[in-house]
């Protein structure tokens, strides 16, 4: 198996032999390291990305744990990713657990105790050239709802905003039309005084209207009741007469045969 040469850890801190710096100690296991990524442009250029050599990319990454049990398999030249020999081992182990080559690659960092039990803890995947490590559920879904919130809270404001605006256009709609009313319907009593002393005038300058005529000799005024019971019973024959077919009655006069 063609391997890269293995870089010692933390050799970018130097060596405290020689620079007097002492080395930076990795991060503990179950850090959060979601807001960094890796890349190693020079490796990528030199080497190609597939899965025989894509643990040996992922080593070089601060992401790496040098004490699992894949970094003894290196050890003893055994290929890292090697499931009959992982799961003879019990500990911390990397596993490659879908491949895309060349674009996608995704680790699982889980803990073996015996061949069949394995506890899952980190992931971590090479995207295009670039290593991430995977946020967890909770904090994905924090994050969702969060935005979520965000956004909700700020609808609610807006909408807020432009009720304020509607209601204090409506209140002065309403406060103009009801002065509109008012002032329509306001009366000018000096008007009406007027009105009426013209009325009055003109009553007194006309003449007293004329008595009506006497009836005629020998005529007696029926009396209001029987007046009334009489336009009754006229309306009652009106009504009682059968209605007026309009195709029969009347329809064109018949021609008379010559």
């Amino acid at each position: 198996m063609a391997t890269t040469p293995m870089a010692p850890p933390n050799t970018a801190a130097g060596n405290p032999n020689f620079d007097g710096n002492q080395a930076a100690a990795p991060p503990p296991p179950g850090t959060d390291m979601t807001g960094i990524c890796f890349r190693d442009q020079l490796w990528l250029n030199t080497y190609p990305l597939d899965r025989n050599l894509v643990f040996d990319y992922f080593a070089l990454s601060p992401f790496y744990d040098f004490s699992c049990n894949n970094e003894l398999l290196r050890l003893r030249s055994i290929h890292p990713l090697d499931i009959s020999h992982l799961s003879k081992m019990t500990g911390t182990e990397f596993m490659l657990s879908e491949v895309t080559e060349p674009h996608l690659f995704v680790f699982r960092k889980q803990k073996r105790d015996s061949p069949e039990k394995v506890t899952p803890m980190l992931t971590y995947y090479i995207l295009d050239g670039s290593i991430y490590q995977a946020p967890q559920l909770c904090n994905v879904f924090a994050a969702r709802v969060g935005r979520a919130l965000y956004h909700i809270s700020k609808a609610f404001t807006t909408a807020a905003s432009k009720l304020e605006k509607i209601g204090y256009v409506e209140a002065d709609n309403e406060g103009a039309s009801f002065e509109s009313k008012a002032g329509k319907e306001t009366i000018d009593f000096k008007e009406v005084k007027r009105i009426d002393h013209i009325l009055a005038s003109l009553h007194r300058k006309l003449p007293p209207a004329p008595p009506p005529p006497p009836f005629p000799e020998g005529y007696a005024p029926l009396p209001i009741a029987e007046v009334e019971n009489s336009s009754e019973a006229q309306q009652g024959t009106e009504s009682q007469l059968p209605p007026v077919d309009p195709i029969i009655d009347q329809g064109p006069p018949k021609r008379m045969k010559v």
